[in-house]
Formats: C-alpha cells, sequence, structure tokens
C-alpha cells in the first residue's frame, strides 16, 4: 500500500491514505477503554433483557459441590505464565451453579482478542466426563495470580464468579467476604434481583507491571452498567472501582457498593448449638466513618429474623465490613482461620451526596451462607436511561484497618445482668482500646456517655480501666421493656475536655 502511494500525486496520495486510515480495523485504530463498555451498556438499556442462555450438557447439571470442584484449570495453561509477566489469568469451569457463559477478552495494545474455551484447558480430576462433551461452552469467571507472600510463587488476588460477586486478599490473608458491583432490592418483599457480568476485558499487563486493569459490562433485568476495576495488590490489596449505570426501569432499593459477609455468632451472641469454637464470623462488625468525622461501630449479630437497619449520612468519608478480631484463640479453627480473613473498606471518591448506609442481617443455621450485606443507598435515585457515575475504592484490610484515630470498640460481650439473684435484665460489657487512652493522666476522669431508645431503660452503668489491656470497660445493665422488638443502644467515651472515642452503636434483636 505505501510503495503504490509513493508513486502517485501528492494530493490523490493524502486522499488515498485518509480514506485507509478510516477502513482500518475499530479494535487496531484506537485503545479499548471505559467509553467502549459504557456505549456497550447504554444499548443494552434501550433494548429488550434477554435471559442468560443455560448451556450446560447434562454431564455437568449432575455434578455435586465437591465434584464440581475437582475440575481445575490446568497451571501449564495459565494465562501469561510462558510470557513470565507478574500477573497470570486462569479461568472457571462452567457447572451447576454457574450454568451461564461470560464473554472474556484480552487487551493487547490496541487489539481486542476473545480467550477461547477448549476442553483440553481443564483437568476434570476423579469425573467420568466426556471432556468432547463440553464443546460450546464458555468460562463461568476468572481468577488473577500475583506473587502477594513471596516472589517464588504467585498467590490468587483476585476472583470474579458468579452474577456480580468478586473477592480480593492482601498479604498473609485467606477468602472471607465478598463485593459486588450491584445490589438490587435486597430485603424488599418482592424479591432481590442479582445482576451478572456478561463480558469481561482484560489488560495484557506490562514486564513490571503492578496493577492489573479489568473492564466488566453488567446486565439485569432492570439495568445494565459500565465497570472499570483496577487491581492493586500488596499488604493490603486496593481495586479502584468506575462505575457508569443505565436502568431500564425504576429501582425500589440501588445498593452501591455491596460488601456480603457471614456472621453466625461470637462474643456477644451465644452459639446455638453445642460448639467447640468461641467464635464463628468472617466480619464481626459493620464501620462508618461520617464527613462530620465520627466513627460509628455496630456490632454484627445473627437474628431470629431479618433485621434492616441504617445510619442517614451525606457524603461519608468511607464505611466497611470488618473482621476487628485477629487472635485464632477467640475462633479456635485450624482449617476455616477466621482470624485470617480481611475487612473491606468502602472509600468513596468524589461526593456522594445524601443518603444512606444500609445494613442487613439475615437468620442463618450455619457458616455456609452469607447472611450479612451492607451498601450505599443514594437518597437521589438514578433515572431510567440517563447514566449514574461512581467511583470508590476497595482495600483489602489485614491487621491495620480503618478506625478511629482515637479509641475503638474491641469486643462487645453479652450476657444475663443479674447481680444477686437471677432476673430479666441483660448485661454488656464493651471494651475500648486506643491511642487517646496513653496520653491521659493516671488519675484521669473518663465518663461513658450511653443511652438507649424508648424500648429499654439503663438500671446501671459503671466505667472502668481495663489494666489488662491498659484501655476501658463500659458494664452495662438494662431492662428492655418488650422483648418481641428490638433495641438501639449508642455511647461512647469522653473526659471533661474532649471525646474518646469511636461510638458504639448496637442493636439488640428481638427475641
Amino acid at each position: 500500500m505505501l510503495q503504490t502511494l509513493r508513486k502517485l500525486p501528492g494530493y490523490i496520495c493524502f486522499v488515498l491514505l485518509g480514506v485507509w486510515l478510516l477502513l482500518l480495523p475499530w479494535s487496531i485504530a484506537r485503545a479499548f477503554g471505559f467509553n467502549d463498555v459504557a456505549s456497550q451498556a447504554k444499548r443494552l438499556a434501550v433494548s429488550s433483557y434477554k435471559t442468560p442462555e443455560n448451556n450446560l450438557p447434562t454431564a455437568l447439571t449432575k455434578l455435586g459441590y465437591d465434584q464440581y470442584r475437582d475440575i481445575r484449570f490446568r497451571h501449564d495453561q495459565f494465562l501469561w505464565r510462558r510470557e513470565r509477566l507478574p500477573f497470570e489469568l486462569a479461568f472457571f469451569h462452567q457447572g451447576p451453579l454457574y450454568d451461564s457463559p461470560v464473554g472474556i477478552h484480552e487487551i493487547v495494545g490496541k487489539r481486542v482478542r476473545p480467550i477461547r474455551f477448549s476442553p483440553e484447558l481443564f483437568d476434570y480430576g476423579k469425573n467420568r466426563i466426556d471432556p468432547r462433551e463440553m464443546d460450546g461452552l464458555g468460562f463461568a469467571g476468572f481468577r488473577v495470580h500475583y506473587p502477594l507472600n513471596t516472589s517464588q510463587y504467585k498467590d490468587e488476588a483476585l476472583v470474579f464468579l458468579g452474577a456480580s460477586y468478586f473477592r480480593a486478599l492482601g498479604k498473609g490473608q485467606l477468602y472471607g467476604l465478598s463485593t459486588r458491583a450491584l445490589a438490587i432490592d435486597t430485603a424488599v418483599a418482592s424479591g432481590e434481583e442479582f445482576p451478572r457480568f456478561v463480558q469481561f476485558w482484560i489488560e495484557r499487563p506490562q514486564a513490571h507491571a503492578q496493577e492489573l486493569t479489568i473492564y466488566g459490562l453488567l446486565d439485569s433485568p432492570r439495568a445494565s452498567g459500565a465497570y472499570r476495576f483496577v487491581l492493586k495488590p500488596g499488604e493490603d490489596t486496593a481495586i479502584e472501582v468506575k462505575a457508569r449505570l443505565y436502568l431500564r426501569e425504576p429501582l425500589a432499593k440501588p445498593g452501591f457498593a455491596p460488601l456480603t459477609s457471614m456472621y453466625l455468632f461470637g462474643e456477644n451472641q451465644h452459639a446455638a448449638s453445642d460448639d467447640y469454637r468461641p467464635e464463628v464470623h468472617d466480619s464481626d462488625g459493620l464501620a462508618i466513618h461520617a464527613a462530620s468525622g465520627e466513627w460509628l461501630w455496630r456490632p454484627l449479630v445473627n437474628p431470629k429474623r431479618l433485621l434492616v437497619t441504617s445510619f442517614g449520612l451525606t457524603d461519608p468519608r468511607g464505611f466497611g465490613l470488618m473482621q476487628r478480631d485477629r487472635q485464632f484463640v477467640s475462633y479456635q479453627d485450624l482449617e476455616a482461620r477466621y482470624e485470617a480473613r480481611p475487612s473491606a473498606w468502602i472509600e468513596p471518591k468524589g461526593k456522594w451526596g445524601a443518603g444512606r448506609v444500609e445494613l442487613v442481617q439475615i437468620p442463618t443455621p450455619d457458616e455456609t451462607n452469607d447472611n450479612i450485606v451492607a451498601f450505599w443507598v443514594p437518597q437521589a435515585m438514578p433515572a431510567v436511561g440517563a447514566p449514574f457515575d461512581l467511583e470508590y475504592r476497595v482495600v483489602w484490610q489485614g491487621q491495620q484497618q480503618a478506625r478511629s484515630p482515637l479509641a475503638w470498640v474491641t469486643q462487645t460481650r453479652r450476657g444475663h445482668g443479674y447481680l444477686a439473684k437471677p432476673d430479666d435484665s441483660i448485661a454488656l460489657l464493651i471494651d475500648f482500646e486506643g491511642p487517646a487512652f496513653q496520653q491521659l493522666a493516671a488519675d484521669a476522669r473518663v465518663e461513658a456517655s450511653f443511652s438507649a431508645d424508648a424500648n429499654a431503660r439503663i438500671l446501671a452503668q459503671q466505667v472502668y480501666r481495663n489494666a489488662v489491656t491498659g484501655g476501658w470497660r463500659v458494664a452495662l445493665r438494662l431492662h428492655r421493656a418488650d422483648d418481641k422488638k428490638a433495641v438501639e443502644l449508642r455511647g461512647y467515651l469522653r473526659n471533661a475536655q474532649q471525646t474518646l472515642s469511636e461510638t458504639w452503636s448496637y442493636i439488640l434483636p428481638a427475641e
């Protein structure tokens, strides 16, 4: 082409070259980016929703949980392993719980290419499956590997699998709670809608890259959306999230930056059955940092009935489901290792305006079910057809967590409130620790400012130094008027000059 152009007059050369450039394939002409995904999401929103295809052969529909887990992506087939790049990709096979394929593409420079499914990429383990029956399937999701703990081995750092769920790990952490791209009508009587990613595009990293960019196209009956995830693995792994949503229909309750976790029992709620473990949970509380600077802590519970509470805020600085208790002795579970489960902290970017952080706590009989959900609900709901933009950062934290720089709650313990003889009162003991106490004089006076709603009366309140931890303990004894109704409690520590701690905000569930 170029040799031919050289032989033609200059003005003809210029015209032909322009036409040739216009005819170049789109994927070569410019780099693929967020706006391309957003354009696809916008087109989806103005068209009718298409139910995902279920293309599973019978051999897969009959698999049990352990049988499905026995299907593994071959290590020698990891994407980017041969190129010795810092990140590697492995893919999940479709199965009983993941019966619809997800399109996955690689972005290499200015080119976009689909990553094709093949049964030869997988080891089917002990399953009696004919690989030829798997032709025509796709991937259910993918996972990202990166050397988190040692330079000699690439650990799992991020997983996208199922609906819009994803979860990540920092150094020394084990999988626990999950995040989602979007929650729709969680704990609404009409039923929850679960959006799902239908396409992913993943940028091939450079030789010394320390972050990985992933784009996702979301779809559901009432909404579609474009997402960009920038993974930054490390001691505390961070994911930068940029989202643009389009609604097909109005939503009763959209939940943004949703977190999903599990709480079965703990120090404030004894096990319902005889269990050798003192505590079982992926998270033990909801933390919130308000624009005013106030920090709030709500310990989680496993209620007997659905429990939905919320915190009204404007421009929150952050919120998260946290695993504060990091001591093995608190759990005694050598397999689950709950003390190594990460916390997930949401840091909004820009002004989110007025809205609420909503906490949904669902009864669960065992630890196999996620029963805790927390998310942001804006006061001004997204309009149908108009773009709704949101950006935030998710940080997967270990020992060092987002919390008040003064003092914070380390445990909440519940028991009978009787003194000399049994009665129907309730005792709550709340321990605080933090730098604020280290600056106090030995004879400093610390006051507890605690209150209860109209359904309870505080009978006694004491605050005293905890000589073991160096912190302070508050002991409450209260009487609940109606056991069939929940009780809201709230309190913090102070002295004559200043507030000393975060605010403890507790729900005593209905019996």
